[in-house]
């Protein structure tokens, strides 16, 4: 099946590609959800027509990762966590976490795009990637220290 696709979804293709996909996954998940529409004679026609706005849209979020990009390179995020002997935290740290700390520094990332293969069990410093979109990634310090006894 043939699909135009209305928005970009990382593992397909961007905006206004023509792709093709299995019938089900067409049918059953990218067309009820708008992500994608039949690529039918008419469809071409209003996507020839709207390509244009498109790559302006793609160049201003385009744009719009790579300054989102500067802002994240090289910020530090400290968490304080309880820990127990040999710097084992009770518990584990997750992007969840991370994305909390870093809006509160202003900087608004969806914990989806934070990578962490395993959640953070372990005290001290630790580089974490984070996908910005447009195949751009930045890294992130992230710094584990003791909650302090209250």
């Amino acid at each position: 099946m043939e699909l135009i696709l209305k928005e970009t979804i990382d593992t397909l293709g961007e905006e206004g590609d023509v792709v093709k996909v299995k019938d089900g996954y067409g049918r059953n998940f990218l067309i009820p959800r708008r992500l994608a529409v039949p690529a039918t004679k008419a469809n071409r026609t209003t996507l020839e027509r709207e390509k244009a706005a498109i790559v302006a849209r793609k160049k201003s979020q385009r744009d719009e990762a790579e300054d989102l990009a500067k802002k994240v390179t090289g910020a530090t995020v400290v968490i304080a966590h309880r820990s127990g002997d040999d710097n084992k935290l009770y518990g584990s740290v997750t992007s969840a976490d991370i994305a909390e700390k870093l809006a509160a520094l202003g900087i608004e990332i969806d914990k989806k795009k934070i990578v962490l293969d395993e959640p953070i069990k372990t005290l001290g410093v630790t580089m974490v990637p984070v996908k910005i979109g447009f195949q751009i990634a930045a890294e992130i310090t992230v710094e584990i220290v003791p909650l302090a006894a209250e």
